[in-house]
């Protein structure tokens, strides 16, 4: 009797074991479901949605995010210009303008390392998620954070030991130079804020979350332009601070957008895993961001390096002439930066199709990518053409820098679809892996 008790007690113990393990069964089959619907979202956005469509979805909020990049420098340089004179220096926002313009090209650097390595970033994290390979986009992620601080020590010990050399072998004005010095500096030395804002940007872009993109930039420049004025001409209590309140405006707008993009990026971006042993740096990682990321970074650097020539030529004519060709550029980063903000779609919805080895649809928005960026740079041709006198009469210039900028935007605006074809080109070889061709 105790016998056949104890066997039905052991077949009870078997079923339930049974129907346990039957339920572990269905709840992992769940918990699998719910992981390919996560990765299917993925693929949703930027392997099956029409390509057309996905093109200005992904794009407009990277145009609207890069012009908005545009954005510090213009601003900057429109209050700078508006500097009262004073019993010492006649001619103070003319002297202001052209300290800025000097120090523009480093800047510039600054710019396009950040955005040169995030070209790498976002090519290559954008084909391993197409490709499915989680956990080596995951590295990808964290190595390009790895990256970001190792480019902001360079940049921080320039600022410290090289702006003054960088300076001196420009202009010998003392008011400029002194101006030069203090502004550049203190962008140099806090530039961690621009440059590790530029990584998590990549980072959010690639897993195509480009809306949280440009909600970081706007929160930045739009910190910027407040704050401008008050610390420039010393409103709201505050001291009267030149330059110097031109370059901490800057610099804070650029760390209010790095908290935001952190932010998101921690928050929302579960396309990657962000644990801090992936900013551990991998040699294979690092390799494969630059193979893509150096030459993007070279055609950015040559035009800094181009301006900082121009800049050493001009200040032997006159210091107007440096003004102008500042100030011009300035005006043609709006242009530029919006073309360039269709490269940053460009480039994830290339390489995310061509991990997933669908040749329609590479070919697709290499189309589309082409024809808008082309767009872009007419308009900008023909509204520049067209309102060269406002867009020039925007800035307190003499009257002689402000006719050789009218000059300047007649000339150069000509050859904006030739340049328009190269920068969507760029990112169509950096998005295929074809960095070298790029250049």
């Amino acid at each position: 009797m105790d016998t056949k008790v104890e066997k039905n007690r052991k077949g009870e113990l078997a079923v339930d074991a049974h129907i346990g393990k039957s339920i572990l069964n269905k709840e992992q089959q769940m918990s699998y479901k719910d992981k390919e619907l996560e990765d299917e979202e993925v693929i949703n956005k930027m392997g099956t949605e029409q390509i057309s469509k996905l093109m200005l979805t992904m794009g407009l909020p990277m145009i609207l995010s890069m012009v908005v990049q545009a954005f510090y420098n213009i601003v900057d340089s429109y209050f700078v210009s508006a500097m009262p004179d004073t019993a010492q220096i006649v001619g103070m926002g003319d002297y202001a303008m052209n300290a800025l313009t000097l120090a523009f090209p480093i800047q510039m650097l600054i710019i396009a390392i950040g955005v040169g390595t995030g070209v790498g970033i976002n090519a290559l994290l954008s084909k391993t998620l197409g490709e499915g390979k989680r956990e080596t986009a995951s590295y990808v992620a964290g190595n390009a954070i790895f990256i970001g601080i190792c480019t902001y020590i360079v940049f921080l010990l320039f600022g410290l030991f090289g702006v003054d050399i960088y300076m001196n072998s420009q202009t010998s004005d003392p008011i400029i130079l002194k101006m030069g010095k203090e502004y550049l500096g203190i962008c140099c030395v806090l530039s961690f804020g621009v440059i590790l804002f530029t990584i998590y940007e990549k980072l959010l872009q690639s897993t195509g979350k480009t809306v949280l993109c440009t909600i970081g930039q706007l929160a930045g420049a739009l910190t910027n332009i407040v704050l401008d004025p008050i610390l420039i001409f010393g409103y709201l209590g505050m001291p009267q601070m030149g330059v110097a309140g031109a370059a901490y405006a800057t610099v804070i707008g650029q760390f209010v957008s790095l908290i935001l993009d952190m932010i998101f990026h921690y928050g929302f971006n579960n396309d990657v895993d962000r644990q801090l042993r992936y900013i551990k740096p991998k040699k294979r990682i690092i390799k494969d961001i630059y193979i893509v990321g150096i030459p993007a970074i070279l055609m950015q650097a040559l035009m800094s390096f181009m301006t900082y020539g121009v800049n050493i030529i001009f200040i032997s004519v006159s210091t107007a002439a440096v003004t102008a060709y500042g100030v011009y550029y300035k005006i043609q980063q709006f242009v530029f930066f919006a073309a360039f903000g269709l490269n940053n779609a460009i480039i994830p919805i290339v390489s995310f199709n061509y991990g997933m080895k669908n040749k329609q649809r590479v070919n697709q928005a290499i189309r589309y990518g082409m024809m808008y960026t082309l767009i872009i740079m007419g308009i900008g041709l023909v509204v520049l053409q067209i309102f060269a006198n406002q867009v020039a009469g925007i800035f307190a210039l003499s009257a002689q820098t402000q006719k050789l900028c009218i000059m300047s935007i007649r000339i150069i605006t000509i050859g904006y679809l030739f340049a328009g074809a190269n920068i969507a080109y760029q990112g169509i070889f950096q998005a295929l892996g074809c960095g070298g061709h790029s250049q």
